[in-house]
């Protein structure tokens, strides 16, 4: 079992429309609104994350370009495996 930990109560200005369209969805999927706005912010929290992640590499590839000879090899292995998968 999870353990619980200690949450502090914010107040967050909303405007109405959202806060009726928050709780109509929270009621919908049965989560109270706390939870669904907790797990908003989780989501949120995780796409910035990977947006970053994927800005660093691009990034890293633009300093130090992939060699060409990696890539050949790579699509020469895909090649060979590619035809055995099930789709």
């Amino acid at each position: 079992m999870a353990k619980s930990r200690a949450k502090k109560i914010i107040q967050v200005p909303m405007e109405d429309d959202l806060l009726k369209y928050i709780d109509k969805t929270a009621g919908a999927v049965a989560e109270s609104r706390a939870a669904f706005i907790r797990e908003a912010c989780r989501q949120r929290l995780k796409s910035l994350e990977a947006r970053e992640l994927d800005r660093r590499y691009v990034e890293g590839y633009r300093r130090k370009p992939e060699d060409t000879a990696w890539a050949e090899i790579g699509a020469r292995l895909l090649s060979s495996v590619l035809p055995r998968e099930k789709w």
